[in-house]
């Protein structure tokens, strides 16, 4: 009688690790990994316990900016395109309304801004406004502020931006600090 014997035909599984980790790195090498997108803004401290923080600010020194859910935008509750707002945004920040401002261009009006440092924009918008619409609004809004801050670089310090050294960068923020508030208001 014959015996037959079978073997199992095995694979030689020894270099499947070596060859894993090759395409693992080759992947993790040519993959595009996005960007983070997100909004760098420097958070106010906490406001120590017992002392009010929240002091009061004049109506007049608020431009309200509200977005609704169907991403249309309103500026004190008139309807304007986003390509508007920023101009409106600089001419309220810029307007030195009380006369204080002595490197401030604006149109001095008595029922606009104070003055920069005064200036508060208030930015609301519903839980159904699109995250695209929201960031243009808040690009805006950035630039705006660049925009006075460079006018204020070149026509005060007499600078490019770009070429200004750390105190004169703190100089021209505090001549148009970045004051955004999306707190609800209460009137």
């Amino acid at each position: 009688m014959k015996t037959s014997r079978r073997q199992s035909v095995q694979v030689n599984a020894g270099s499947m690790a070596d060859i894993a980790f090759l395409l693992l790195i080759f992947f993790l090498v040519t993959a595009m990994i996005p960007n983070d997108k997100g909004i760098n803004r420097k958070l106010p401290a906490p406001c120590p316990p017992n002392i009010n923080c929240g002091g009061e600010i004049h109506h007049k020194n608020t431009l309200e900016v509200k977005v609704n859910s169907k991403d249309e935008l309103l500026v004190e509750n008139n309807r304007i395109s986003i390509n508007d707002l920023k101009d409106i945004a600089k001419n309220f920040l810029d307007n030195n309304g009380d006369g204080s401002c002595g490197y401030c261009n604006g149109l001095k009006s008595k029922t606009s801004s104070d003055n920069p440092k005064a200036a508060v924009i208030s930015l609301t918008n519903d839980k159904q406004t699109s995250y695209d619409f929201y960031i243009k609004v808040q690009d805006e809004l950035t630039k705006a502020y660049y925009e006075l801050r460079n006018q204020y670089s070149e026509t005060v310090l007499k600078k490019p931006s770009n070429e200004l050294s750390k105190e004169e960068l703190q100089n021209v923020r505090a001549a148009y600090p970045f004051i955004l508030s999306e707190a609800e208001l209460k009137h």
